[in-house]
This record gives structure tokens, sequence and C-alpha cells, in this order.
């Protein structure tokens, strides 16, 4: 091959060099970059999104510890989202209330679909997609108390999850409500332990160790998201007819981060093509 054709094709190489780095910047490097901002995803189907998620909810994040494999509703959520963004593989990653968002943050998941309430003050931090399921947060008892409404917990202790929106919500709620003037009497440093004027709140560090303590009678009312408090209602347990907040899911991805509009595109027409309704009944 004389000179000319072999400047041609060093020609044709620098050009098909310098078309797939203007790619990768237009897809913001969606699938020619390592982790961070969305893993090494690429809209022909590769790369794998990690994805937080709960493994201790049934019907939205369970992990069946024999076979190593998630279930719910959230867990078929993000396989089609992840789909939609042209994502080959989903890692689902176990997180809890007091670890998700610092797991986030961290880049060790790529977003959080995780029963994560959208709130004021996680926007400051986090973007979050448009809301794919909303819920009441509740107060559970358990039936030997013979506690029948929220008036009868003037005195009494209520539970609430550490890290979880639901202690501030039940403190704004208890003073709208007129069952407490809002004042604190005492509290802890970190307020894991506080006493109001009619009430008693305490936090704990698990779902798991607030339904004990309802059934040990440590705590008198277990308050939870209800899609939450599914998991550990018995027939000796009832819920008041007594909501706290309305709590709406979104996805949760890093802030500014070139995963934020594609996820609230996928959530979208999720929501629009009727996929996250047919979903929501399936695990109902």
């Amino acid at each position: 091959m004389g000179k000319m054709g072999k400047a041609r094709r060093g020609g044709l190489a620098r050009l098909l060099a310098a078309a797939l780095l203007l790619s990768c910047l237009l897809v913001g490097f969606a699938g020619c970059s390592g982790p961070g901002g969305g893993g090494d995803a690429s809209p022909s189907g590769e790369g794998t999104l990690r994805v937080g998620v709960r493994s201790d909810v049934v019907g939205f994040g369970y992990l069946n510890e024999e076979t190593g494999k998630h279930y719910g509703l959230e867990i078929d959520i993000a396989r089609e989202m992840a789909a939609r963004m042209g994502y080959a593989d989903v890692e689902f990653v176990s997180v809890l209330p007091e670890n998700r968002k610092d797991m986030l943050a961290n880049g060790e998941v790529d977003c959080l679909v995780a029963c994560y309430s959208i709130a004021e003050s996680r926007e400051k931090n986090f973007d979050f997609s448009p809301a794919y399921y909303t819920d009441d947060s509740i107060i559970m008892v358990e039936d030997s108390s013979l506690i029948d409404s929220v008036e009868d917990l003037v005195g009494l202790t209520f539970g609430t999850m550490a890290g979880s929106n639901t202690a501030p919500q039940l403190a704004a709620r208890m003073a709208e409500a007129g069952f407490s003037s809002g004042e604190v009497a005492s509290a802890n440093e970190d307020n894991s332990d506080v006493l109001f004027d009619t009430y008693h709140l305490v936090q704990m560090d698990s779902y798991e160790l607030l339904s004990q303590a309802l059934e040990a009678g440590s705590i008198d009312a277990a308050c939870m998201d209800g899609s939450i408090a599914q998991t550990y209602l018995s027939a000796d347990r009832h819920v008041l007819d007594f909501a706290i907040a309305t709590q709406e899911y979104g996805v949760a991805t890093q802030k500014g981060s070139e995963l934020s509009p594609r996820t609230a595109e996928a959530v979208q027409g999720m929501l629009d093509d009727g996929t996250i309704a047919r979903l929501t009944d399936k695990w109902d």
C-alpha cells in the first residue's frame, strides 16, 4: 500500500476515534466511564445499575436468604427502569434507613428505590424521580393494650425508626391535632429519646426492634409507613384510624448527576403507560 493509502487509513482512524469520544461526551459517559453517577451503562444494553433496595419490607423489597433473590414492587420497578435506561443488568444492594443516604452520597449505589420518601430536607442533597407510590405513615398497637384511638395514648410511649421521616412528622402532627403543645420537656443528645408534654418518643435502630419493643410493652405504639407496617401486622395488632402524614416514594439519585434526568424520564414513562399501576396491583 502506498503512502496515500496509509494516510487515508490513518485519517479515517482518527475520525472514528474522534466520533467515539464525541459520542461519549454527548451521553455523559454513560457507556464509556467507570463507576460513579450511573455505572457503566449504554443505550445498547450494556453495564450494571447498582440499586439500593430494602431487604426487609415484604411486598416492596424483600431478600429471600435461601435463594439470594429480591422480590417486591420496588424490585420490579428497578428492573423495568434499568431496562428502559439501557442497562443490561441490575445489582441489588441492601440498604437501611440509617445508611442509605450515605451509601448514595458515597457512590456505593447509583440510586435508591428503597421506600425513600420525597421530602424537602432530602431534596437539598439528592434528586428525586416523580413519585411512584403514595402511602400514609400510621400508628400500630397491640390488641391487648386496649388502645382504640390516639387519645388513649396520652402519657404513653411512641416508637419510630431512626433515620426515617416519621419522628418529625409525628411531632408536627400531634401538635396540629391538639394532642400536644409541641414543646419538648427533655431530650438526649441525638434526640432518640424525647419527652414531650403529653407523650414520650423513642427512636430505634430497626423495624424489627420496634416490633419487638411493641410486643414487650416497652413502647405503646409503633409508628411507620403503612407499607412497612404490613410486614409486622399480625392477628394480635391493629392500626389506629389516624394518619400521621402522607409519604410519596421516589427514586433518589445524586444531586445534579447525569443519571437524574434519565431516571426521572424512565419513571415518568412507567407512570404514563400504566406499568407502575400494573406492578402495584400485582403486589397489593
